[in-house]
């Protein structure tokens, strides 16, 4: 079972509910300064293995310089796009309401 830290937790618990027909997206870290936002909303449904394509459509170069080394949870399990694009058809969608988290690596010290 995936237990997120308390800082991901405190972000979730206060995100703002996606509007209807869409998804949130919530950046941490580097993801977060990056995109210069802590969330997005997306059009949903939308297959995991093709958001990394639409984000890099938004904000060029995300996938290389954030997204390669970035943990990715939908409804807080951690899924992998990889192994979902492997599976075609039958990978994971992101669904209206549903939220996915980019998470940066974590050291710590």
């Amino acid at each position: 079972m995936y237990y997120p830290s308390s800082a991901v937790t405190q972000e979730v618990m206060s995100a703002p509910k996606a509007p209807p027909g869409r998804f949130t997206l919530l950046y941490f870290a580097a993801a977060s300064s990056f995109t210069r936002r802590q969330h997005d909303f997306l059009v949903a449904p939308l297959p995991l293995a093709q958001l990394y394509d639409e984000l890099e459509k938004s904000y060029a170069g995300i996938k290389e310089q954030v997204l390669s080394s970035c943990a990715l949870t939908l409804n807080l399990d951690y899924v992998d796009p990889e192994e979902e694009a492997s599976k075609g058809e039958k990978g994971a969608v992101i669904q209206p309401g549903d939220e996915v988290a980019i998470i940066p690596p974590v050291s710590a010290g």
